[in-house]
């Protein structure tokens, strides 16, 4: 069966060449667009599509209060196309908050690669249309069960970790929302964090989460020095490792050009992998809801250097695949729903965490 999806856009240029994309694969049927906010809710029941492409902004009813709407009547999966601007960012960030699973930049910017937006799109599109979304609600709270303890790190004591590592993918902006802002202003390690994510997207990530946490959380900047107490989040476009400072024990941030070897830039392995050369056993990680693999591969190296993974659980995941690939490669020590991670960190950091 063909994957029917609704294209919603108020230009009909974007109409097209969105439709173009996705009609470039047999698999993927154009069974409606829609150029308003009203039409797309309209279309939404009437055809009941697999998958909808939402532009963000649109005249009257925009495009935050259609994906309101329409999330209210049913559980098609929606994907958002945002311009690369701050007030898209945040209009997109909105849209994943009330169930949007994912979205991709819009491929009428000239700095966007337009091969890289439709391959992005279809490999979404597919992925979404296999099943339901997955939204995430909180689960009734429950007792913090007892750590696992990794066979690498028989004596594992919080007190032996300096920093955490966060990868994640496709539903990671809301996830790091149930994540980050419950994290108390003494935590005690650094925090660097991968979210996979166009350029122009990551700093308002950083800033709206810097707004609703009591962390400090910032995009990295060539030569920013990690403090404890400090989210880092790796900059769009450029992979981010770490470095000791000449003639300092300060560890600081490096932005580099890819080199033409990573899928994904930033890449959770080139992070992971980096965090964990630098500060061995001390490293705790946590792989997040994605579509892909990336991640094993830096994983792997902070199991071979002796540190400890958190995995997301498949129930809570919006895309269980990066968490999955890295269970399957045996590196998660243990997994968990996502609101059970903040938790976690706190108590291998020994860090206190008080529970609202």
């Amino acid at each position: 069966m063909p994957i029917n999806v609704l294209v919603v856009d108020d230009s009909a240029f974007m109409r097209r060449a969105i439709s173009k994309m996705l009609e470039s694969e047999p698999d993927v049927v154009v069974c409606g667009t829609a150029r308003t906010g009203e039409e797309a809710i309209l279309k939404a029941g009437q055809l009941h599509p697999d998958v909808i492409t939402m532009d963000v902004e649109m005249p009257g009813i925009s495009g935050l209060d259609a994906v309101r709407e329409i999330m209210s009547r049913s559980d098609i999966p929606i994907i958002m196309v945002s311009a690369l601007t701050q007030e898209g960012a945040q209009t997109t960030f909105q849209a994943l908050d009330l169930g949007a699973v994912d979205f991709i930049a819009k491929p009428d910017a000239a700095y966007v690669n337009i091969k890289d937006v439709a391959r992005d799109l279809l490999a979404k599109v597919r992925v979404f249309a296999r099943r339901a979304p997955r939204r995430l609600s909180v689960r009734p709270k429950v007792a913090l069960p007892p750590l696992s303890q990794p066979p690498s790190r028989p004596s594992l004591r919080p007190d032996l970790f300096a920093c955490v590592a966060i990868g994640t993918s496709t539903g990671g902006p809301v996830a790091l929302s149930r994540i980050v802002p419950l994290l108390p202003q003494a935590f005690s390690t650094p925090i660097v964090i991968v979210q996979h994510m166009p350029p122009g997207f990551t700093r308002p990530l950083a800033d709206r989460l810097n707004q609703s946490s009591k962390i400090a959380v910032a995009e990295g900047e060539e030569g920013m020095v990690l403090r404890k107490g400090q989210v880092i989040i790796a900059p769009a476009g450029r992979q981010l490792v770490l470095r000791r400072a000449y003639g300092s024990d300060d560890v600081e941030v490096q932005l580099r050009a890819d080199d033409g070897h990573s899928l994904h830039v930033p890449s959770v392995d080139v992070m992971t992998a980096s965090v964990a050369e630098i500060y061995g056993a001390a490293t705790l990680a946590a792989i997040l809801t994605g579509m892909g693999q990336d991640g094993i591969i830096g994983l792997r190296k902070v199991k071979d250097c002796g540190g400890f993974v958190i995995g997301q659980d498949a129930a809570t995941s919006v895309v269980y695949g990066m968490p999955r690939a890295a269970a399957q490669a045996g590196l998660v020590d243990r997994v968990l729903p996502l609101e059970e991670i903040a938790p976690a960190l706190c108590e291998l950091t020994n860090t206190s965490f008080a529970r609202s």
